[in-house]
């Protein structure tokens, strides 16, 4: 049998050698004590991968030109806010303006802050009931109470999270930070250091939350927790249409959660910026139901056209990435920026807002601006997702079908991302 091949790309990565040098810079590589096998399979994967970039087939033209791709929509979508609990009242605070930042309350807190915007009368016990919440943690309250919103208000409850191909994938800053500390600290002012509370442990791992909404809800398919700080809900969009064009999942439950705390309050004043004031900080979760636009039987929110993400070193190149996000992003669903009906941006503090705003002035007409984060504050690691809600909710207001959404999101650690959302129903 003869094989023809016309790719140029394909001939020079079966016929040009590729010479590498690597060294390896995994574990125990800052010593320089390397494990040996281990180390033989990562530097072989580092070439493997280094000779297809050599032949202009990079990880990204690999999945963008010979993976199927499915086209994605969200068919549902429910939030736990500062405007209560669950989608209407959501799109109801939203739609009336309404703000939602009120005084600390310093018999319950411990902050800095002045004023903050709380899901209003939330625990896990209120939310969820006494059972199995003794030991539950804000944010794994947060993330299951809108994991159970989104199913109940889903046109199918029962196949929205039944089967093994149902998955779940979540965004966060870093899981619950208040939960780490409080356990770090109860080793450390105990009698002894191990008498602390085991029921507790799980809450201090990142990924405490979305296995609880699993445990909960019964969902079996695959679990993926993922920190991106205001880029996490990109990250877990972009992540959950991977697992639907790998057939790895039926349906991905996507979203995003952030937590309010005193640890999370007191880190971010000592790490934030001097030119980073103004900030009011919030709380809540989002979740999506994001499936094949083929299975969407009862219509879909909106299809997403695109997901980009990149990173950068320094706050000066940050207008420059999520510059080439949003055109790569606009390319691949085929728009314009004059095509965009609205533009939801991440809204960051200080000079990395500005970043963000420069790139929004250059390419979107500021008449189709939208901030959320103004009547519901910093949501951080849930940022994205609620941008991204608020598109959803003004949808729901005007008869938008086939018009252009766009998300945009910049994050402090070196992130940008934009998603293209074109609107349903």
């Amino acid at each position: 049998m003869t094989i023809v091949v016309t790719d140029a790309r394909i001939k020079t990565l079966l016929h040009t050698p590729t010479r590498v040098s690597l060294r390896p810079r995994y574990e125990g590589s800052n010593i320089c004590t390397w494990i040996g096998f281990k180390h033989d399979n990562y530097l072989v994967e580092e070439a493997v991968l280094e000779h297809f970039r050599a032949a202009g087939l990079s990880s990204r033209v690999l999945y963008e030109e010979w993976i199927r791709m499915t086209k994605t929509v969200i068919s549902a979508w429910s939030a736990v806010s500062p405007f209560g609990i669950g989608r209407e009242a959501f799109v109801s605070g939203f739609h009336a303006g309404r703000s939602a930042v009120t005084a600390v309350d310093r018999e319950q807190w411990r902050t800095p802050d002045d004023e903050v915007c709380l899901v209003p009368g939330f625990s896990p016990a209120a939310a969820l009931g006494r059972k199995g919440t003794r030991a539950m943690d804000r944010v794994t309250g947060l993330a299951v109470s809108a994991v159970g919103r989104l199913i109940d208000e889903s046109p199918d409850p029962h196949t929205a999270s039944d089967g093994e191909d149902v998955a779940l994938v979540l965004g966060t800053t870093s899981g619950s930070v208040q939960s780490m500390m409080d356990f770090t600290r109860s080793g450390l002012v105990s009698e002894k250091p191990y008498f602390v509370d085991p029921a507790r442990f799980p809450n201090a791992v990142m990924n405490c939350a979305a296995g609880q909404c699993a445990i909960r809800h019964r969902l079996k398919g695959p679990n993926t927790t993922i920190a991106g700080g205001r880029v996490s809900g990109l990250h877990a969009l972009k992540y959950a249409q991977r697992l639907l064009n790998a057939d790895r999942a039926r349906t991905v439950l996507c979203g995003a959660v952030e937590e309010y705390a005193d640890a999370r309050a007191w880190l971010d004043l000592h790490s934030r910026g001097e030119d980073e004031t103004g900030v009011v900080h919030g709380e809540g979760c989002v979740m999506l139901r994001v499936e094949p636009e083929a299975a969407a039987t009862g219509g879909a929110h909106a299809t997403v056209e695109a997901v980009e993400v990149g990173v950068f070193d320094a706050v000066g190149d940050a207008a420059a990435v999520l510059g080439r996000c949003v055109r790569r992003a606009l390319d691949r669903a085929g728009a314009e920026p004059a095509d965009v009906w609205t533009v939801a941006p991440s809204g960051a503090a200080g000079a990395l807002g500005a970043a963000e705003q420069a790139v929004l002035d250059q390419h979107f007409d500021p008449a189709a601006v939208n901030r959320v984060s103004r009547l519901i504050g910093d949501t951080a690691g849930a940022a994205a997702m609620f941008q991204l809600a608020a598109v959803l909710a003004l949808a729901e207001q005007d008869d938008v079908r086939g018009r252009v959404a766009v998300v945009t999101a910049v994050d402090r650690d070196g992130e940008a991302g934009c998603a293209v959302l074109r609107l349903g129903r």
